[in-house]
């Protein structure tokens, strides 16, 4: 087992302001692409996708919000069990993703998305390993930050790779540089 320093809960509400930070920023961009008019101009199989990838980010920015929380305030076994609640729900949404990207071969719609799905696919074994390798069968608190932290990393990604997408004109719609 690898020697890690105790964390305190400052630590782990800052954590948590910063996830918190991430979500609701996405969340006014989710409302301000539903509000627009390229909602409706993309395909349905690529709108099912960037439905399935709001899902995963909104888990992966809400993995560390709720977790930290839960770690901070409640004790241990909560955290944990929390932390293994949404892991299950985050492999569950990066299968749908990674599914959904090559049944509808999605990802000629932004080369982007596609790198997201294969980096944010190998960083979620991560996340979900990382409190177990480090901590042992009853992680302490402390071997949870590296996970939370990467999902905070993934998410901004994710985040990233979704809206330079949403960017991108319609698949077939010409776009003049005049």
């Amino acid at each position: 087992m690898i020697e890690m320093r105790e964390v305190n809960e400052e630590f782990l509400v800052g954590l948590a302001d910063i996830a918190a930070t991430l979500f609701g920023t996405f969340l006014v961009g989710v409302f301000f692409y539903l509000d627009s008019g390229q909602r409706r101009a993309r395909q349905s199989g690529a709108d099912r996708y960037v439905r399935s990838g709001v899902r995963g980010v909104f888990l992966l920015t809400g993995l560390p919000l709720v977790v930290s929380l839960a770690l901070a305030n409640l004790d241990p076994v909560w955290g944990t069990l929390v932390f293994v609640v949404l892991s299950a729900l985050l492999v569950a949404a990066s299968a749908d993703s990674i599914f959904r990207i090559l049944r509808n071969r999605s990802s000629r719609m932004s080369v982007a998305l596609a790198v997201n799905e294969v980096v944010s696919g190998i960083a979620v074994l991560f996340i979900i390993a990382t409190p177990w390798v480090l901590g042992g069968w009853i992680p302490p608190r402390s071997a949870f930050v590296p996970s939370l932290v990467l999902a905070l990393g993934c998410g901004f990604l994710s985040t990233v790779a979704l809206v330079m997408t949403l960017f991108d004109p319609p698949p077939g719609e010409f776009v003049s540089n005049r």
